[in-house]
């Protein structure tokens, strides 16, 4: 078990991965509330809104009650780069966190590409498809559009298709494809064992004494 803490990551589709991962780790569900991004209405939080009067007043608040807050965003395109504008944002309002860069705090990535390498290895020819199928994509010109490549599909688009392709047609089935829905402890999907998470393994235990 955790002492009292905080995660604070960008969006719902953060929020879910971790809410499984913490309950895999812990055997436990994580504390209602503990486990949040900076957005509201359902928008994502965005690493810049980690500026934002009510997240800043939430890190402040934990750290007076004696809460440690581990912050945990996407390294997007530079780790390095993410890496100091985060830190930089802890020092300029003075708080206390610590901090992890997804996909495996030293890569430049997102919560995607943690996924694509977490995925249940029988699995893995859904993932050769689709590079198959970027691959072919990349050769199409369309002559009528400017300019005549054509666009790759999110990595996003990928995660939700490989979901697509292993669930059935119900609408109940296809619920589970959508982010606040998965479920990252069913073994058939995933494998939240994998040597990949190991950094992040290593995050939530040093933290968690």
């Amino acid at each position: 078990m955790m002492k009292r803490f905080q995660i604070i990551v960008e969006g719902d589709a953060d929020k879910k991965f971790f809410e499984d991962y913490f309950h895999h780790l812990f055997h436990e569900k994580a504390p209602k509330g503990s486990i949040t991004h900076p957005g509201k209405d359902g928008d994502t939080g965005g690493y810049q809104k980690l500026r934002s009067e009510d997240a800043i007043g939430a890190l402040r608040q934990n750290t007076d009650m004696g809460g440690i807050n581990l912050v945990i965003f996407d390294a997007d395109e530079d780790a390095e780069a993410r890496r100091s504008e985060l830190l930089a944002i802890k020092e300029e309002f003075g708080v206390e966190f610590e901090l992890f860069l997804l996909p495996n705090d030293k890569d430049a990535g997102a919560l995607e590409d943690l996924l694509e390498n977490i995925i249940n290895p029988d699995n893995q020819p859904v993932m050769d498809c689709w590079q198959t199928y970027e691959e072919k994509l990349g050769e199409v010109r369309i002559p009528m559009k400017t300019p005549p490549t054509l666009t790759i599909p999110a990595k996003k688009t990928k995660i939700y298709a490989y979901l697509e392709t292993l669930l059935g047609k119900s609408k109940s089935q296809k619920k589970l494809i959508k982010d606040a829905n998965r479920n990252y402890e069913n073994s058939q999907h995933w494998n939240l064992d994998a040597e990949y998470l190991e950094p992040l393994k290593e995050f939530f235990g040093k933290n968690s004494r």
